[in-house]
């Protein structure tokens, strides 16, 4: 295998990659966590369910999907060595990928055994939910950046970028507590479906309320936050870096942001219906993969900016 056809193999593992998250959220949705009871990598005791039900083949195929990915990130992390000499950052990034997708692989195979799906409602759930998409976050980035470094963006360098490394770590620890709350706001939908918009948000504001109805209510105001932070750390680097990567980049950044504002606010208004969940859900990937870019190429070495 080429290095150009390398890169265009990441692209297609982090496109994948999204599918599969998508997949995920589908099965959080539509209640079909525990369509293999709480066995793992078994399904109800066997390989083979017999005639399962529909909630089973939902999570069925979505263990596959996850072991396709597996196995995808083994090639890239092998093509990464493989083309690569010792030492190298691309290398890193296919260590890294194979780790955070076994971390992921992980997480999911947890929340099965311990039974955290389905109709649970704790805050165990909401804890454990909210590390997975953490490192589902950092799994995408660390794949983007993978991809940039075999495309020949240079290996980060963090000396002299005092503020901007400080905005660039408050905007990344508010994506990450944005992601966290995105999926608490998105399993309360789950969980207490109301019929109305008044009643939802009378639940959010009802001290008697199950917490993760009232820990909802957070999620749009960190998301107004971490935007705001977005855009802020977005213009620093188009001007830092007035090329044409990092100015597509803050553009396709701000454009998905504002449709991310829209579509949150239909996901509130017409009670999180399946469909604007994932289109909410994938514009918000859009968003993170178009900041790690920015970041990725305003923390590159000076000397091989490209």
């Amino acid at each position: 295998m080429t290095t150009k056809r390398f890169e265009r193999y990441i692209w297609v593992v982090l496109s994948y990659t999204i599918i599969v998250i998508l997949w995920g959220a589908f099965v959080r949705a539509t209640g079909s966590g525990a369509g293999c009871g709480n066995h793992w990598p078994l399904c109800n005791g066997e390989v083979i369910p017999r005639a399962p039900l529909l909630e089973t083949i939902i999570e069925i195929s979505h263990r596959l999907t996850s072991g396709i990915l597996l196995i995808l990130v083994v090639g890239l992390t092998f093509f990464s060595f493989r083309l690569y000499p010792k030492g190298h950052i691309v290398r890193r990034g296919g260590v890294l990928t194979l780790v955070f997708v076994i971390m992921e692989a992980l997480f999911g195979a947890a929340l099965v055994l311990l039974e955290l799906v389905a109709h649970n409602a704790s805050l165990t759930r909401a804890f454990s939910m909210s590390l997975h998409l953490i490192n589902t976050l950092v799994l995408v980035g660390v794949i983007t950046l993978t991809g940039m470094w075999v495309r020949g963006v240079a290996a980060p360098d963090f000396k002299g970028r005092g503020r901007l490394l400080m905005w660039v770590i408050v905007g990344v620890v508010m994506t990450m507590l944005l992601g966290a709350s995105g999926g608490i706001a998105a399993l309360g939908d789950t969980l207490f479906p109301t019929t109305t918009f008044a009643d939802g948000l009378a639940q959010d504001l009802d001290i008697t309320s199950n917490v993760l109805l009232r820990l909802r209510v957070l999620h749009p105001v960190i998301a107004i936050f971490t935007g705001m932070v977005m855009v802020v750390v977005a213009q620093m680097i188009a001007q830092m870096r007035p090329i044409a990567g990092p100015r597509t980049a803050s553009r396709v950044l701000f454009a998905a942001y504002v449709g991310q504002l829209v579509l949150g606010t239909l996901n509130m208004v017409f009670l999180a219906p399946i469909p604007i969940q994932l289109v909410h859900l994938l514009l918000a990937d859009v968003i993170w993969i178009a900041f790690v870019v920015l970041i990725g190429l305003a923390l590159q070495r000076e000397s091989q900016v490209v």
